[in-house]
């Protein structure tokens, strides 16, 4: 998308958890329950208006659907599938409704996937030299924020980004400075001067149909870091612009770029399941 365009929509979305920690300073990472790697996501999509009716029929008519009649996750006051599509919660048969869909519509997913391994073992060494050091989780996310809109802010006049909202903490303030660092660096680093206005909203994932997609994508990428699985990431990957694993250095220090005409290999059978 090299041509000045008039609005970007991007709709953001995380996998896994930047946790490290326990109370106490116990490490959480390897144990279970807790996710080996943190990835955050999103989806560009040029017509969401036309992504959100094809959603919201899909849930129409699996609501209407008789197989469906007393599922729990399909009942109203379960606010799951029946308000809106998350993969984690949606049964087998509509993830494979939900996928189907996504095929036909158009958009971009974009990712970067962080071992979180790697961080401990930064923290770790941080700390050791400097005492005031804390690590927070907000510091994992606003790092992959920076890195995963790198290049991604200076295309267009405005760009309206969508978070999903985790919890009650409002993280809009520093995700709007995360943005802003990232664009003028890169006016600093290129030359190119940039103007594009950033709205940025966080959003509650059941009113976004956008941020529902972005789930999906990354449920299937997830599946494929934690339990080795790549059926899922293999089937929507002709929606898959660029994935980013920052810690898969075999080939290159800064890590490796997966595209359409470069895509993730056979899954390892070295993952343990954490999902």
């Amino acid at each position: 998308m090299g041509q000045l365009e008039t609005v970007c929509h991007y709709y953001v979305d995380e996998a896994g958890d930047s946790t490290l920690f326990a109370s106490r300073g116990r490490v959480l990472v390897g144990e279970a329950g807790c996710s080996r790697y943190f990835i955050l996501g999103y989806v560009e999509i040029p017509h969401p208006e036309e992504v959100d009716t094809a959603l919201r029929e899909l849930r129409s008519r699996l609501n209407a659907d008789p197989y469906f009649q007393g599922v729990p996750s399909f009942q109203p006051e379960a606010r799951k599938t029946s308000v809106a599509f998350h993969a984690k919660d949606d049964l087998p048969e509509v993830r494979r409704e939900v996928f189907a869909l996504l095929l036909q519509q158009e958009f971009a997913f974009h990712a970067v996937v962080k071992d979180k391994r790697q961080v401990l073992r930064y923290v770790q060494k941080r700390s050791a030299t400097d005492s005031t050091y804390r690590y927070s989780p907000n510091e994992l996310y606003e790092y992959l924020t920076r890195t995963l809109f790198k290049n991604e802010v200076h295309k267009a006049n405005t760009y309206e980004i969508y978070f999903s909202k985790r919890g009650k903490s409002d993280r809009s303030a520093a995700l709007r400075a995360a943005l802003e660092h990232t664009s003028q660096r890169f006016q600093r680093q290129s030359g190119v001067s940039t103007n594009s206005a950033l709205m940025i909203c966080e959003v509650a994932p059941a009113a976004c149909s956008g941020v529902q997609v972005t789930d999906y994508m990354l449920w299937a990428l997830q599946r494929y870091y934690e339990r080795g699985e790549d059926r899922y990431i293999r089937y929507i990957w002709p929606k898959c612009s660029l994935i980013r694993d920052l810690d898969d250095v075999r080939r290159r220090p800064y890590g490796e770029y997966y595209s359409k005409r470069r895509p993730l290999g056979p899954a390892p059978d070295n993952r343990k399941p954490a999902i």
